[in-house]
């Protein structure tokens, strides 16, 4: 078994077991002398900052701070410079505030497990997916958005105007295309189901042009990879995750983002194929299928903590 993988496991465990408030003074020395491994330490790091992003953000000191800021009524460039001072000034604070507080203050938000159907002011249909974050502004010139956090599926109506598409990494210009947009930490992809599109990294030189079919990863720099598209990436706009063959490891990493907490797989059963179509709705009903057609069983360490693990 992977080490990391155990360790956390453990960790979790612990932590349960402080949560239950039954620890004997044996039980907490044993936890003292487990903890001095530094190993041990980063996992324990890890559980109890799993358990805080549960909170409510108001309970942040950074999300006071905001709160604060927000709090005055200022302009948004005047919010943004406040918090540009507060994560430590120059441009890349200034950067990284925009888009933290952006994903905070965003027209359109969904939380975790929740997706939401959006009719633009032209018509265009779109779907923003679990734990996201979009502004939407259309001007007489431009149909702009911006994608702070999280996944956009959009379908663009043919106009006079060209409609731009914005994350961190960089813009997507197009006129009518069907497409989606995921951020995955520096980097994000976008994939074209119909149309055409112009990508254009943040620092990149030129703009490059994607065809119906076709995906790209990219992050601000440079375009990372490039390959066919799959169609099946827009079933979560219904309300549905499928998987053709998909390893049980990404397939349950994918699942960990419509709901709460950690779900970890164990590195025994990663590489067992994944079958089928799962209604979103209910994730811990998904699990439940899982365990009831692989060798594989669900642990539930606690609420917040489930794994799946070898029948």
């Amino acid at each position: 078994m992977n080490a990391d993988y155990r360790v956390l496991q453990d960790a979790a465990q612990w932590f349960a077991r402080h949560a239950d408030g039954h620890l004997s003074e044996a039980d907490l020395q044993a936890w003292q002398l487990w903890l001095c491994q530094p190993e041990h330490a980063v996992a324990w790091r890890k559980v109890e900052r799993i358990s805080g992003q549960l909170q409510r953000l108001g309970g942040d000191s950074a999300g006071r701070a905001a709160s604060g800021v927000l709090g005055k009524r200022s302009g948004r460039r005047s919010v943004l410079k406040a918090l540009a001072v507060m994560l430590g000034g120059g441009s890349l604070a200034w950067y990284g505030g925009r888009e933290q507080l952006g994903a905070w203050t965003a027209q359109q938000r969904t939380a975790v497990g929740e997706r939401r159907e959006i009719a633009l002011a032209d018509g265009s249909p779109l779907w923003l997916n679990t734990d996201s974050a979009l502004d939407i502004d259309f001007s007489p010139g431009l149909r702009a958005l911006h994608l702070y956090r999280g996944e956009v599926l959009l379908d663009v109506r043919s106009e006079t105007r060209p409609l731009a598409l914005q994350c961190a990494a960089g813009e997507i210009r197009t006129q009518k295309a069907r497409l989606s947009l995921r951020i995955d930490g520096t980097d994000s992809r976008v994939d074209v189901y119909s149309g055409e599109i112009a990508l254009q990294p943040l620092d990149g030189v030129e703009a490059m042009r994607l065809q119906a079919g076709q995906f790209a990863r990219f992050d601000a720099r440079s375009v990372l990879q490039l390959g066919l598209s799959d169609t099946s990436r827009q079933a979560w706009s219904s309300g549905m995750l499928m998987a053709n063959e998909r390893r049980l490891d990404d397939f349950l990493a994918e699942l960990g983002r419509y709901r709460h907490g950690h779900l970890g797989c164990d590195p025994r059963i990663a590489g067992l194929k994944v079958v089928g179509a799962f209604p979103l709705a209910d994730t811990d009903r998904i699990l439940n299928a899982l365990a009831a057609t692989l060798p594989v069983r669900v642990q539930r360490t606690l609420p917040w903590w489930v794994s799946v693990e070898p029948a």
